[in-house]
């Protein structure tokens, strides 16, 4: 149809202006905290609570009683009230190391002993061999024990006594403590007598010549699956927080095999495979080289820099283990006709499985829990042991998020920790500060004086404690309220907006909290929320709710309140997104007009969902003038004016006499 009129008459045009504009990246929550297992000091994303479970855990063990990390339950609330994604940052207490594979042996070199020495000078003639005056050695076969079909090679240092037995090729496998018989009649004896020689192994006497070593992306003691199996094939260490490993399919001609990886309390004949990696190689020339498709990446945080180095070429593809070192590799496994080459096939790794062992690191003793944690004592953890992870997540261009939990330290006892939390978050801008004021068993009087030390929009502080009910203990636990409030700010987000009042019976009903620490009288709510601590109500009938919205900022202001700050962390986000973009283009009107186009339809949306009473952004030749342009700058203003939260309701009920007239 034509576009314009030559002759009188009448055109109908559309001009479509409902596009959706982009949205803003979304980001979670983060959680700074111990945990059960999982790479240390290394900030890892998770997506749902069994995600979590697999990667941290959920019970540890202290002394003989079992307890749940406050990072286990805030997870958990988190999870299970919406939340998408959680950024977790495990800290520990002490030093912690992976655990590694025990000997993943090759096909050539399958349970090689060596370096086997009598205890005892033996004499020749016990064995009826005879000797010479010179060195002698002879190559017979072991006729019993594990050495059965394997070949030995007796040197004697002279005639009278035997100095060292070498065993090699062949065989089942080798262990401390197996033993292998010599018959006399093996040695050359006189087929009448003769004395047989036993040897026990010993571990001197183990060479471990392997195809390759794994270890444990998880750190800590809990890794270690390593010890003896029962008829079952359960490992006496195995549990479901470690994992076992085994190598299946091996096939020389292919130079390929499979490795499983194994939860570490299954059994042989009711194998739980966790992940299953097939067709590898030994081969680093080739696509599917075990490094390269399992990883061999190890991550560890560098204080000195304030980062996460990474060594290793491959990044990790799996969730439990990476490949530590390649020791048989095979270049070219294949000659020119397409056959493996001779000297490469006893490489591949056997048919076997194993465990992991050599892990350090676990819950220091004496570790309080609960409502018991103290100023020296949280879940078995220093304040100091968190600096790190506070430190490293101040890094907003590698870690995002929008909400910051770390349960478990509380203002009044770990001022330093609290104080380098805001002071991060502030500079960051993009995140929100949950902070908790006080131990267990304070005061309404304790929580306002502590809140009334701090004065910032960046975070908010919720009293008192709650209980709830361990996810996977099933038991009756008190937690601090930032253990709960990640789950409240998630269910919030699902529900509503960001810019919604995360609080009150509709967003902010605490379903999974069995009872407040205290029920909170009128009075008390009137007291706390004048000091800028939100309480957390009990009403009959409808049960534990967050019954408040205040930052920790003193003065009065928009941004004193939570759904404010919030608004603002969103409108940023998605502005300075826009105009990253913009960085390094020309200085001219078509490009303030891209970003005036992204920009505008966004604030329009945010008002029509309740964000906004009304917006205007500013960046033409008033504010981006020939000077500004010549200092390289380009200038955008960008007013807002954010919805208020009906938080102080009054309903006047005025009592007429009859016959009175209605006002209008």
């Amino acid at each position: 149809m034509a576009e314009t009129l030559i002759s009188p008459g009448v055109l109908a045009r559309e001009n479509d202006a409902s596009f959706v504009s982009q949205q803003p990246v979304n980001v979670g929550a983060a959680i700074i905290g111990p945990t059960v297992k999982g790479p240390v000091e290394v900030p890892t994303v998770v997506t749902s609570y069994s995600d979590f479970k697999n990667k941290f855990g959920a019970v540890l063990t202290s002394g003989s009683n079992e307890y749940t990390y406050f990072t286990s339950i805030a997870a958990y609330n988190y999870f299970n009230n919406g939340g998408e994604s959680l950024l977790v940052a495990r800290v520990v207490s002490g030093s912690y190391t992976a655990a590694t594979s025990t000997a993943v042996y090759n096909t050539n070199e399958s349970g090689v002993i060596d370096n086997i020495t009598s205890t005892s000078s033996i004499s020749l003639n016990s064995f009826n061999i005879t000797g010479s005056s010179g060195a002698q050695s002879a190559a017979q076969s072991a006729t019993s024990g594990t050495g059965t079909g394997a070949v030995i090679s007796a040197s004697f240092a002279n005639s009278e006594s035997i100095a060292t037995l070498t065993l090699f090729g062949g065989g089942t496998g080798y262990e401390v403590g197996d033993t292998v018989t010599f018959s006399s009649e093996s040695l050359g004896a006189d087929q009448a007598g003769g004395t047989d020689l036993i040897i026990t192994l010993s571990a001197a006497n183990i060479v471990n010549e392997t195809s390759f070593t794994i270890q444990t992306l998880s750190e800590g003691t809990i890794m270690n699956s390593s010890g003896s199996e029962d008829t079952s094939g359960s490992l006496t260490n195995g549990t479901s927080d470690n994992v076992r490993w085994e190598i299946q399919n091996s096939d020389t001609g292919s130079g390929t095999f499979t490795i499983l990886v194994r939860q570490g309390n299954d059994v042989t004949n009711n194998k739980s495979v966790l992940e299953t990696w097939t067709n590898l190689s030994l081969d680093p020339k080739a696509s599917n080289f075990i490094s390269k498709v399992i990883g061999d990446q190890t991550l560890s945080y560098n204080s000195s820099d304030n980062q996460v180095a990474v060594t290793g070429q491959y990044p990790n593809a799996s969730r439990y283990i990476r490949i530590s070192n390649v020791n048989a590799l095979t270049p070219d496994y294949f000659d020119n006709n397409g056959v493996a080459k001779a000297a490469y096939t006893g490489s591949i790794p056997s048919n076997a499985s194993g465990s992991f062992t050599g892990a350090t690191g676990g819950v220091k003793a004496g570790a309080l829990f609960y409502d018991n944690i103290s100023s020296a004592n949280t879940q078995g953890l220093e304040g100091g042991n968190y600096d790190d992870m506070i430190s490293l997540l101040s890094n907003k261009d590698d870690y995002q998020y929008n909400v910051l939990l770390t349960p478990g330290l509380y203002d009044a006892d770990y001022t330093s920790q609290i104080t380098s939390l805001i002071t991060n978050t502030q500079d960051r801008g993009d995140a929100l500060l949950v902070v908790d004021g006080r131990a267990y068993g304070a005061s309404v009087a304790n929580a306002v004086t502590t809140a009334g030390t701090r004065n910032t929009s960046y975070a908010a502080s919720y009293w008192p404690w709650v209980q709830v009910v361990d996810p996977d203990r099933g038991a009756m636990v008190w937690v601090p309220a930032s253990t709960v409030m990640g789950g409240v700010f998630a269910y919030n987000d699902s529900v509503s907006e960001p810019w919604f009042a995360p609080a009150g019976i509709n967003r902010g009903g605490l379903s999974q909290v069995v009872r407040a620490e205290k029920k909170l009288t009128q009075a008390n709510r009137d007291t706390l929320y004048a000091g800028k601590v939100n309480p957390i109500s009990t009403f009959p009938g409808t049960g534990v709710v967050v019954y408040g919205q205040k930052t920790l900022q003193t003065r009065a202001s928009a941004l004193d309140r939570v759904n404010v700050r919030r608004l603002l962390i969103q409108l940023k986000s998605y502005i300075s997104q826009v105009a990253d973009n913009l960085v390094f283009e020309q200085n001219t009107i078509a490009t303030r007009n891209s970003f005036l186009n992204q920009v505008n339809p966004y604030l329009e949306s945010v008002q029509q969902r309740q964000g906004l009473y009304a917006f205007k952004v500013v960046m033409d030749d008033t504010n981006n003038t020939a000077d500004v342009i010549d200092r390289n700058q380009l200038i955008g203003q960008i007013y807002v004016q954010p919805t208020k939260t009906a938080e102080f309701i009054y309903l006047d009920f005025n009592i007429l006499p009859t016959g009175a007239i209605f006002p209008a």
